[in-house]
């Protein structure tokens, strides 16, 4: 999940400042018996001071925390770095980008602590584990509930109702080729329509007044009516964001409302999970299979929700409130195989822009 992902709400939430965190590049350094293991990630990582200090307290490692940009560029880069990478641990490759880590040899196979907590259908590697699954979302357009109210239209509820006239100029996506929200929406056309229809429907949303920006921050905050970091300066009460936005909107609120200010088209969602993998070359390969488990346990998957608006994988993990109250449950996301995505998506990516952009 990417933005990244995921993330509506991950790419606001503070920076992580902290002693177990360095910037430096390289690799964990210290052979097999170092005590510092580092985690190789994205600008949208995220976790409590208290769970990393817990996961030192219990395993004697300390954490280096490497960020690389956005989860397109991480990847590529942990790519690049094959058999001689820059720590030990990779977090944040979902399944829009995960075939190519695979086939590129860049995971070594463990079997973390705690799989058997996650569902089967998450566990996109389970025959080998060279990833691990971590947290879950969804892409979706969300809708402001009082624009709509105000003009007395009821809100779109699937990916069809977009190319309806009532709808018209209303809707603002992001851009495929910059964006992981974007990519996943173009995605969820293709999982709907099929090859055969969705250019088709995607000639029907240009008609129909779609606007694309290059990225999340400009079509939420800039353009979307409902973002309150945007102050509703926008025009557009439809937008391109996640099934998790809605508890974004009211974090923090002294007297919140009885539902969130935004909702969710549900039958527009695409699913995307993300997952960790042990680093092939990695120096310290016993910290990072310790670093996994601690990823997949409890008490880091239950800091999930709140830190990068995510939800955890395992079955057992519990939700904060502001998620079971104000967040969206969606119960069967469209998703597409990582293989047919990785094969098709720099096709579908050009045929896209000619249709939606040019």
């Amino acid at each position: 999940m990417n933005t990244h992902v995921r993330r509506a709400a991950a790419a606001t939430t503070a920076a992580l400042t902290l002693a177990l965190l360095a910037t430096a590049c390289g690799g964990s350094g210290g052979g097999g018996d170092s005590k510092t293991v580092t985690l190789v990630t994205h600008d949208s990582f995220a976790v409590s001071k208290s769970v990393l200090r817990d996961f030192t307290k219990k395993t004697g490692y300390k954490v280096k925390v490497l960020r690389g940009g956005d989860a397109g560029a991480a990847v590529n880069q942990a790519v690049l770095n094959k058999g001689n990478p820059q720590g030990d641990v990779f977090f944040g490759v979902d399944n829009t980008l995960l075939s190519r880590p695979l086939d590129r040899g860049v995971f070594t196979p463990y079997r973390a602590k705690g799989l058997d907590k996650v569902p089967e259908r998450l566990q996109a590697d389970r025959k080998k584990h060279r990833v691990t699954p971590v947290d879950t979302g969804e892409v979706c357009v969300n809708y402001d509930r009082a624009w709509f109210a105000d003009k007395k239209l009821e809100p779109p509820r699937t990916l069809d109702d977009l190319t309806k006239p009532r709808y018209k100029d209303l809707l603002v996506t992001e851009d495929a080729a910059t964006s992981s929200p974007g990519l996943a929406f173009v995605l969820a056309s293709i999982a709907e329509y099929g090859e055969k229809g969705w250019q088709g429907y995607w000639k029907k949303l240009r008609a129909n007044g779609v606007e694309v920006v290059d990225g999340w921050e400009q079509a939420y905050n800039d353009r979307f009516t409902g973002s309150r970091g945007g102050k509703g300066k926008g025009d557009k009460p439809l937008v391109v964001s996640y099934a998790s936005s809605p508890p974004v909107e009211v974090l923090g609120d002294k007297n919140p409302p009885a539902q969130a200010p935004t909702g969710v088209a549900k039958g527009t969602c695409f699913g995307q999970t993300e997952y960790a993998g042990l680093l092939a070359g990695a120096k310290n390969t016993k910290g990072g299979k310790k670093l996994l488990d601690f990823l997949l346990g409890k008490r880091f998957q239950e800091d999930l929700p709140l830190q990068m608006f995510v939800s955890p994988v395992r079955e057992d993990a519990e939700l904060p409130q502001l998620f079971t109250k104000y967040g969206q449950t969606i119960e069967d996301p469209a998703t597409l195989p990582p293989e047919k995505i990785t094969k098709n998506r720099e096709r579908w990516i050009k045929t896209w822009t000619s249709l939606a952009v040019k």
